[in-house]
């Protein structure tokens, strides 16, 4: 199958939330050695400032995950995952990501882009936390490029 060149500019609204809690804090913090005792003491952290425990700055990438999750399962688009390679990543953080968010994220196809038998597929997470009512506050916005192998590559 291949890819859909009418993805680009395709959105796709967001989907469930994703409750920050401390203990995933903490687990993504051991994970990708973040040491810094905001991470893992309420207390260090509130000393800072914040209202509880921060997030490292990758973390917005689980909430980025779940929405790009949309697109490779969306049977239009014509990714087969199997044949995914993750090329770029990048953060534009607005505000740090705190146990007690609850985010979500709105994804965005910024770009298809045929390369020989596959496609270079680039998108954008923004990622938003919810508040009183309607009220959504911009956390993050990750831009993600991946590269959809064509068959026989």
């Amino acid at each position: 199958m291949t890819i859909n060149p009418d993805l680009q500019g395709r959105s796709y609204p967001a989907a469930e939330v994703y409750d920050v809690g401390r203990e995933k804090i903490r687990e993504f913090a051991r994970a990708v050695k973040a040491t810094h005792p905001a991470h893992f003491d309420v207390e260090a952290a509130q000393g800072l400032g914040h209202p509880d425990l921060v997030a490292p700055p990758t973390f917005a990438i689980i909430v980025a995950q779940r929405a790009d999750a949309q697109l490779i399962e969306d049977p239009e688009a014509g990714i087969d995952f199997s044949r995914v390679v993750h090329a770029d990543q990048r953060f534009t953080h607005h505000r740090p990501i705190f146990a007690g968010d609850r985010l979500v994220a709105e994804l965005h196809v910024d770009g298809v882009r045929a390369m020989g038998g596959g496609a270079m597929i680039t998108t954008r997470a923004e990622i938003f936390a919810l508040g009183e009512g309607d009220g959504r506050e911009p956390v993050s916005t990750t831009k993600s490029s991946i590269l959809v192998r064509g068959e026989g590559q």
